[in-house]
């Protein structure tokens, strides 16, 4: 990258990334990292040409990831690539239970910009550790991506009402929800890995929040419901993770083009698990961080086609592109992660 895209002089970005090895403890890979670094200076001129037309190394993306991007979003396709290797910024949200956004913001010496789609949400310009965050220790602000803060607006949440998040770890989505209304009747989070619901444990605790947490599959629902229903649900569900790659660029390379299929299977699977735990006109909010139509809308889709019982509740928002259900967010849009929203009410 260096060599072919920033104006570093070649011999240092070859000695500099050479002397990296050593840094890393990878003695071994000096000599592997030196040849090929020469090696592509040698023959720069004629390499270059031929990457272009490799779409593979032009985006850095695998050719089936691109076919997808290019059938579900034909005019955004090349955008989105491009939003997955750049640099994510830093979003933070501001614990509306202590401070405004605007007072928050005076404590901060920092570049800032507002997540204008937001109510809490705004981006630091240049990250820094957490701990330096002013009141961070105190629960006065969490980290968490722009996209994902809408989800407790959109739940529509009132006072003495009963809410569950199916899926909740690491926890970001369900310490907002508290924020967002803290006289809830009852508030349960279910999460199926025993280390990730420890970390929903430290959120809570960090915030000063309660939540009843059960290590659980959450669409086994015979194993933890107590049978009272829920007025709201929040189901991020398991996904390809395909609207994060900038924050997890790895997905690349370990998602694999049956994966969707498989996923998109446990989706569905989930959503009709769930949905008797919904009361009558309860809300239940289908999320996903994926950008592939097979894992939203086309999900929906199939549900609303065998739950007569079920209506969409239609998103109307100034952020996001609408769908034949739901809205989705696409990587970069909005300074955000790509992310999809879909609202079911039950009749």
């Amino acid at each position: 990258y260096q060599l072919m895209d920033t104006r570093v002089p070649p011999h240092a970005a070859v000695a500099e990334t050479v002397q990296a090895t050593q840094g890393l403890k990878k003695p071994w890979a000096r000599g592997l990292v030196n040849a090929v670094l020469r090696e592509y200076q040698r023959k720069q001129a004629a390499l270059e040409p031929e990457l272009a037309q490799d779409l593979e190394a032009h985006y850095a993306h695998p050719s089936w990831w691109i076919s997808t991007l290019k059938k579900a979003w034909p005019t955004q396709w090349e955008s989105i690539l491009q939003a997955n290797n750049e640099r994510p910024p830093f979003a933070l949200r501001v614990n509306q239970r202590h401070f405004t956004r605007a007072a928050y913001l005076e404590k901060i010496t920092e570049p800032t910009t507002i997540i204008a789609e937001t109510t809490q949400g705004f981006i630091l310009e240049q990250p820094v550790q957490v701990e330096e965050l002013p009141g961070f220790a105190e629960g006065d602000i969490s980290v968490q991506d722009g996209a994902a803060q809408l989800a407790a607006e959109l739940l529509q949440l009132q006072p003495q009402q009963a809410v569950l998040d199916a899926c909740a770890a690491p926890g970001g989505k369900l310490t907002h929800l508290l924020e967002v209304e803290p006289k809830l009747a009852r508030c349960v989070a279910v999460e199926i890995d025993r280390e990730r619901l420890q970390a929903i444990k430290e959120n809570l605790t960090r915030l000063g929040l309660e939540v009843d947490c059960i290590c659980a599959d959450a669409a086994m629902t015979e194993e933890w419901w107590d049978g009272k229903s829920f007025d709201r649900i929040l189901l991020d569900a398991p996904c390809s993770a395909s609207g994060v790659v900038r924050r997890h660029p790895d997905i690349k390379l370990l998602r694999q083009p049956t994966d969707i299929k498989s996923l998109a299977k446990e989706q569905l699977s989930m959503l009709e698990a769930l949905w008797p735990t919904l009361a009558s006109d309860g809300l239940l909010l289908y999320a996903t961080c994926s950008i592939f139509p097979a894992e939203n809308s086309d999900i929906i889709k199939a549900f609303l086609a065998t739950h007569p019982d079920a209506i969409e509740d239609k998103i109307e928002a100034n952020w996001g592109i609408e769908c034949e259900f739901g809205r989705q967010i696409l990587p970069g849009m909005h300074q955000m992660d790509g992310f999809y929203y879909a609202r079911l009410k039950k009749q």
